[in-house]
């Protein structure tokens, strides 16, 4: 072993590891078999509304030398570093990120009837933790039981914030499991069993068939019972847009050989803006409308949008007192604060199960099964070799919050060792059997392998960030070698 590599396994051996193994089965069984009692009562309702706060801080390298530098948290570095760019802000991010329980506490005291969705990247309770930010974590753990419970839904999301479309299909789980088991190990089973719903990094949805059945088929083996969607990711059956994007759909995934897979959807509208949720647009959106038709009943529609909980002045600043003045005006009326859960739930009531939502599919895929003369391994591929062939504007990679950006075009230097280290760390450890996932080289091998596939590495452009891929691809690759 070369004195580089000796250097890089020795740092890797001493780095504080994540809870983020233990038995898939038990935290996927508990979100199956609780059922889910919020009170709701839909009977009086005309329109629902939901607001959810999306919270992420990358890892990446603290000071020295890359391949012996210690992994930290980006919060870490931006109060490290304050004079650098908007790093100022990291103090007020980091209230951010701890304030949840006492803006929702506040008004559920008065007893008001708030609601709020929350997702958290791995990557950043894990930072929170090795900080030693416990006066956070504390906060949190005030969102998972009662009173706050009712009022605030956590929702799943990948662990460390890899863009589903170019994560590799077979790490899709245990990104999703990671996350489960550091939330469980965090906040306990119980706390587990009320996330229901996921909420995608970058509200991205694979267009290709084969990787959206995989993904919907992970999401249903780890106990998910719905999924946020971006509006412009999906089409109905026929290749139109939806009709009706403030009802639940079924999303409908099926794979080259004809298999479907089905998960319900709710429908985030409008691309991404923080001032959507920073403002309380839903809330404004709901009182102008009333009961729409699914099926053969008159149901509430369900105003949905999801922003960063911390990043932006509107967030930081505006979205507190807005929140706080959007429920102290709701009132009694007939449009109410609702969490995804909760309105599922309340459809239900009323006889509304998915049986009854329409159908839907990511976008482009009616061109893609047009071109599909008979199922059969390889025959999405095929069938997009074809329309590229006579379209090369036919893109599979832009479906996200946005229908401009790419997370693979210009970063081959970061997906290729990424996908080496994936594919490696798959020959390496499928088949170890049942005593793997408490190993810890095996725990350092998927904690590398997770990281590598952040999406900040391929959002912020290039320099330190794909630096910092790759160094992380190195390490993960240096982790396999040392493993006997």
């Amino acid at each position: 072993m070369s004195h580089l590599r000796r250097a890089v396994a020795l740092c890797l051996r001493a780095m504080p590891l994540p809870n983020i193994t233990g038995s898939p089965a038990r935290t996927a069984e508990v979100s199956r078999s609780l059922p889910l009692r919020t009170g709701a009562n839909p009977a009086p309702v005309r329109a629902a509304f939901g607001v959810a706060l999306h919270m992420h801080q990358p890892t990446v390298l603290g000071a020295g030398d890359p391949p012996t530098a210690p992994l930290i948290s980006n919060l870490q570095q931006m109060l490290d570093n304050p004079g650098q760019g908007d790093n100022h802000n990291a103090p007020v991010f980091l209230r951010c990120y701890g304030r949840v329980a006492d803006l929702v506490g506040g008004l559920v005291g008065r007893g008001l009837r708030p609601r709020l969705m929350v997702d958290y990247s791995g990557n950043l309770l894990w930072g929170l933790a090795e900080m030693g930010q416990t006066e956070v974590l504390a906060a949190l753990s005030r969102t998972v039981e009662p009173p706050l419970a009712q009022s605030i839904e956590w929702l799943g999301t990948m662990w460390s914030h890899a863009v589903v479309s170019s994560t590799p299909v077979p790490d899709l789980v245990l990104h999703m499991l990671a996350w489960r088991h550091h939330f469980a190990a965090l906040f306990g089973l119980p706390a587990l069993a009320r996330v229901r719903g996921f909420s995608a990094p970058e509200m991205d949805l694979p267009v290709h068939p084969d990787a959206c059945f995989a993904y919907v088929r992970a999401l249903r083996s780890c106990g998910y019972r719905w999924l946020m969607v971006q509006e412009h990711t999906v089409e109905n059956l026929d290749g139109t847009p939806l009709r009706q994007t403030r009802v639940p759909h079924r999303l409908v995934a099926r794979n080259s050989e004809g298999e479907t897979e089905s998960i319900p959807v709710l429908v985030k509208t409008q691309g991404s803006d923080t001032k959507l949720v920073g403002q309380m647009q839903p809330l404004g959106e709901a009182r102008a409308l009333g009961r729409v038709l699914l099926g053969d009943r008159l149901v509430p529609p369900y105003c949905l949008q999801i922003g960063d909980g911390e990043n932006g002045g509107v967030m930081m600043n505006e979205f507190p007192p807005a929140y706080q003045a959007a429920f102290e005006q709701l009132g009694d009326g007939d449009v109410v604060a609702m969490n995804g859960s909760e309105y599922l739930e309340a459809l239900a009531a009323m006889g509304v199960d998915e049986g009854a939502f329409p159908s839907a599919q990511p976008r482009s895929q009616h061109r893609i099964w047009a071109e599909v003369t008979s199922p059969g391994p390889g025959a999405a591929d095929r069938a997009i070799r074809g329309l590229r062939e006579r379209d090369p504007s036919f893109k599979i990679d832009r479906a996200s919050w946005t229908n401009d950006r790419s997370w693979l075009d210009g970063y081959d230097d970061v997906i290729d060792p990424m996908l080496r280290l994936s594919a490696r760390f798959h020959e390496r450890w499928d088949g170890a059997g049942a005593g793997a996932p408490d190993d810890p080289a095996y725990c350092r091998s998927l904690l590398t392998l997770l990281l590598s596939q952040t999406s900040c590495f391929r959002y912020w452009g290039r320099g330190v960030w794909t630096d910092t891929a790759q160094e992380i691809c190195r390490r993960g690759l240096a982790s396999l070698d040392a493993v006997p």
